[in-house]
């Protein structure tokens, strides 16, 4: 009988290896061909990559809506067509370092919601095709702008053309875009010449694994999916509703109050998978069931 590979990694995606490279890794290393990751990381960039392998992999949905914490260098006095140091240069601009203090009043100008414009060079998706393959092909691009949060912006070591910092955000956050409008504000070109990802929701850095890691350990290394799942809110449904969830049938519930979003299906303390409140119907339906 197979041995059943599933469950949660968290690598350390090196700079130089793009998201899908590190998928194709991990698929050789596990023997494993449903792997997929959560939150693309740029190829020059490096940090936190969640990888789910097997069964796992039909929960990446609920990964990529976590938050994350990122370190970014912003370095002053030029511009990229790109917004990091991957880019042709677009311009260039000889200034005069700010002051810390006038720093700190810009970066107060983009915590809590705010928005931006993704970069053209990056995955995401104008009418299915990735913005970055549009403009391969040497056309336009339009992109829309949108809504996201900064929880946190902190300035940390000041150089004499750049300075470091610390963004916690929500999904969909692009640290590139959000390095090109400091700049902005501050009236200076600026590019992001560095990133690193050091948590996404409860994966962190210091327990990620290198990718020699991961080889030696091989399928030990993975990881239960339910404890990295906690920011859906949880439901505790009848334990003689577990069999009918488990095949796909709905539990009828008129009381239900939490939330309308997904949540964690449990019956006593196993994890069932994850389910959604019906209004209409006044039941618990399920999504992905995990047994």
């Amino acid at each position: 009988m197979a041995v059943t590979v599933s469950g949660f990694l968290n690598i350390l995606k090196p700079p130089g290896m793009s998201s899908h490279d590190v998928v194709g890794f991990v698929r050789r290393v596990l023997h494993e061909k449903r792997v997929g990751h959560a939150g693309t990381l740029d190829p020059a960039a490096a940090g936190v990559l969640p990888i789910a392998v097997g069964q796992a992999a039909r929960l990446i949905e609920y990964l990529e809506i976590t938050d994350k914490t990122y370190r970014a260098e912003l370095k002053l006095g030029i511009a990229t067509d790109s917004g990091d140091d991957t880019g042709e240069v677009i311009s260039r601009q000889d200034f005069i370092m700010p002051e810390a203090e006038n720093i700190e009043q810009v970066l107060q100008k983009f915590r809590g919601k705010i928005k931006q414009i993704p970069p053209a060079h990056s995955a995401i998706k104008i009418n299915g095709r990735k913005a970055c393959d549009i403009i391969r092909d040497g056309k336009q691009v339009d992109i829309p702008e949108r809504e996201v949060f900064i929880h946190r912006l902190e300035m940390k070591t000041c150089r004499k053309d750049s300075f470091l910092i610390d963004v916690d955000c929500s999904k969909g956050t692009y640290i590139r875009s959000l390095c090109v409008d400091i700049g902005k504000a501050l009236a200076i070109p600026a590019t992001m010449s560095f990133l690193v990802r050091s948590r996404v929701g409860d994966f962190q850095i210091e327990d990620a694994l290198t990718l020699e890691e991961l080889e030696a350990k091989g399928q030990k290394a993975l990881l239960a999916p339910e404890p990295f799942l906690h920011h859906l809110s949880r439901y505790n449904l009848r334990e003689d509703r577990a069999k009918a969830f488990l095949n796909g049938l709905s539990t009828t519930d008129r009381y239900y109050q939490g939330t309308d979003g997904p949540l964690r299906v449990y019956a006593g303390d196993k994890f069932l998978g994850i389910g959604g409140y019906d209004p209409k119907k006044q039941e618990i339906r399920p999504h992905k069931v995990m047994g």
